[in-house]
C-alpha cells in the first residue's frame, strides 16, 4: 500500500485534543505542504492564519458558538437528530483545547478559487496526519465575522478552521466512518460499470 493512501485511511476527524504543544518547525512543514498543491491559473488563493495564542482562539470560539447556535436552531429535525448521534453539537470546545488553529482563507474571484482552497486543505491535513498529528476540517456555518475580528483584508473568505495536536479522544474507525467501496464511486468507460482490478 503507499504511504499516501495508508495516511488516507488512518485520518479521522478529532473534536478532543491533548494540550500537548505543536511545535512551530511542524506547523510550517504542514503549510508549505498545502501551499504546493495546484491551483487554477497558479493564483495560488489560499492564505493560512496559524493561531496559538489562547485569547485569540478564546475568541474564535466564541464567534463560532454564537453562530452554530443560530445554525443548530434552524436546521431541519432530521438534520439536528444526525447532528446529535455523533456528538455534534453548538459547542466547539477543540476551538480552545487544540494548541494549533490554521483558519484557511481563499482569495474571492481567482480562477476556481474555492476549489483550488479545499485541495490546498487536502493537502494540510495529510500533512499532518504524517506527522501524528490530529485534525478536523470544521467549517462555520457564518464566515462574515472573521474579517473584522482577525483584520483580514475583505477579498479574503474563510472556508476551514483546522484544529491541530494530539488526539485526547480514541482514534478507532467508527461504522459511521465506513467508506463506500472503490467499485460504488468508481466507473469505467460508462457510468456505473465498476472499475474491476
Amino acid at each position: 500500500m503507499g504511504r499516501i493512501l495508508e495516511l488516507a485511511r488512518s485520518r479521522r476527524s478529532i473534536r478532543s485534543y491533548s494540550c500537548d504543544p505543536v511545535p512551530l518547525e511542524d506547523v510550517a512543514y504542514i503549510v508549505d505542504v498545502a501551499r504546493h498543491a495546484p491551483s487554477g491559473a497558479n493564483k495560488q488563493p489560499w492564505r493560512f492564519l496559524v493561531i496559538r495564542d489562547p485569547l485569540v482562539k478564546k475568541l474564535i470560539r466564541g464567534k463560532c458558538e454564537e453562530v452554530e447556535r443560530r445554525f443548530h436552531e434552524r436546521v431541519d429535525p432530521e438534520f439536528r437528530e444526525w447532528l446529535r448521534s455523533r456528538g455534534i453539537s453548538w459547542r466547539k470546545q477543540f476551538l480552545t483545547d487544540a494548541p494549533i488553529l490554521i483558519l484557511v482563507f481563499a482569495r474571492r474571484g481567482e480562477p476556481y478559487w474555492i476549489e483550488s482552497t479545499w485541495i490546498s486543505i487536502g493537502y494540510l491535513i495529510l500533512a499532518a496526519e504524517e506527522l501524528g498529528y490530529s485534525t478536523l476540517t470544521y467549517t462555520p456555518s457564518e464566515v462574515d465575522w472573521s474579517n473584522k475580528i482577525l483584520q483580514v483584508p475583505e477579498e479574503y473568505a474563510l472556508q476551514a478552521i483546522i484544529p491541530i495536536g494530539k488526539p485526547a479522544e480514541r482514534r478507532e474507525a467508527r461504522e459511521q466512518d465506513r467508506r463506500l467501496s472503490l467499485h460504488e464511486v468508481c466507473y469505467l468507460d460508462s457510468w456505473g460499470k465498476g472499475l474491476e482490478i
